[in-house]
């Protein structure tokens, strides 16, 4: 796989000129330093762990910072189109936040990402029984997700950028999810100012995987406001519908003419309040789209937003066969963040690249199943850039 982020597929869907530039871009103004990966003191856990805080720099000064609890990605620094520096994610203010988190800012989601309907799934004829989190369904693992548990972080060497590998051994029976799972997550941000992740996952049982990344988005900075009037594009003819708890019903619907269309770029904001039972339900977006893929698990375009008061754009690319986009439709004020401002609905969203919510229970999804002697692999990377 190249380790550099590579270009959209010939049968992308079209954008305006001004997106159709390399994934990264050096700005002259950006502030030139070497690669590098340095950690600090974050605080501690109750049980008195000590937590760490990473921070990746490339060559151009974007920066990365994340947590060896949950992975968590507190901070990306990334330049807009006159080279002003601004964090472009939601974070909270300090660790208890992230212990405590119940929206999974920048988090490594895991043993399942979404939902998985009444916290059950059967598995060659065992079925398997979850916490029920939300709703009466299981999100996001369940109750002592990848999110709150500590990773081992170690540097490696990369000739493109900085890398950073997380390690982390999942139980058998965490949160009810039958195997060992030996899980890594490795971090490189690359100097064509990409942020790639890579996940590997072996397994002593068979079990069911589905891993993403939980940032939240707002290209006009942390803290500056609602996040929706960036526009997006979703490389999707499809998605999936859900039921009043958000479970898939195991429709694959077409895009076209509903709100769900972000097959050309479009306002987040311009349709989210249609009369639509899908966005009602949801109370806005918070839906799978189906990605338009040659073939199953190639790394390919999935979506892209632009901000065009600061010409801030990111693109994703991955292997998965799925993006969920999340509005922060339940933030709701109680939240005061990382840039000391109270976080309320729309002020960020998310691509989280995933396999169907509910796979286990839907076979004619992709399968989420992962054997002894199999290694599950899967890349997504976040390409930053501007509009100059």
């Amino acid at each position: 796989m190249p380790r550099t982020i590579p270009s959209a597929p010939a049968t992308r869907l079209a954008a305006p000129a001004t997106l159709c530039l390399a994934a990264g871009i050096f700005l002259a103004s950006a502030p030139a330093r070497a690669d590098s990966l340095t950690s600090a003191p974050y605080g501690t856990l109750p049980d008195g762990r000590p937590v760490a805080q990473y921070t990746l720099t490339n060559a151009h000064g974007i920066t990365v910072k994340f947590l060896s609890l949950g992975g968590c990605i507190t901070e990306i620094d990334t330049p807009d189109r006159i080279g002003r520096f601004a964090d472009i994610v939601l974070g909270y203010r300090n660790l208890a936040g992230y212990d405590s988190d119940a929206t999974y800012f920048g988090a490594i989601v895991g043993r399942y990402a979404n939902r998985i309907a009444k916290g059950s799934f059967t598995l060659d004829g065992n079925t398997y029984h979850l916490p029920v989190n939300n709703g009466p369904n299981s999100l996001h693992g369940g109750t002592i997700g990848f999110n709150l548990e500590l990773w081992k972080v170690t540097p490696q060497a990369v000739s493109n950028g900085v890398a950073a590998v997380l390690t982390y051994t999942s139980p058998d029976g965490q949160d009810g999810y039958p195997g060992t799972l030996d899980v890594t997550v490795t971090y490189t941000l690359e100097d064509s100012n990409a942020l790639r992740i890579d996940y590997e996952a072996t397994t002593d049982k068979p079990t069911v995987v589905n891993f993403t990344n939980h940032s939240y988005f707002n290209l006009g900075g942390n803290g500056s406001g609602s996040a929706l009037g960036a526009l997006v594009q979703i490389n999707a003819s499809s998605y999936t519908p859900t039921d009043a708890t958000q479970i898939p019903t195991g429709e694959i619907a077409p895009v076209a003419g509903t709100p769900m269309d972000f097959r050309h770029l479009t306002p987040i904001d311009a349709r989210i309040r249609a009369p639509f039972a899908q966005l009602i339900l949801a109370h806005g977006y918070d839906h799978n789209w189906v990605l338009n893929k040659p073939r199953p698990g190639a790394l390919t375009y999935a979506a892209e937003a632009y901000d065009p008061a600061n010409g801030r754009i990111l693109r994703v690319f991955t292997t998965e066969p799925g993006v969920q986009l999340y509005t922060a439709n339940h933030l709701d004020g109680t939240i005061t963040g990382s840039a000391d401002s109270t976080y309320r609905q729309g002020d960020g969203f998310t691509f989280e690249t995933q396999h169907f919510p509910d796979s286990p229970n839907h076979p004619g999804f992709p399968s989420t199943e992962l054997d002894p002697g199999q290694t599950f692999r899967s890349v997504t990377i976040f390409g930053f850039s501007t509009d100059r």
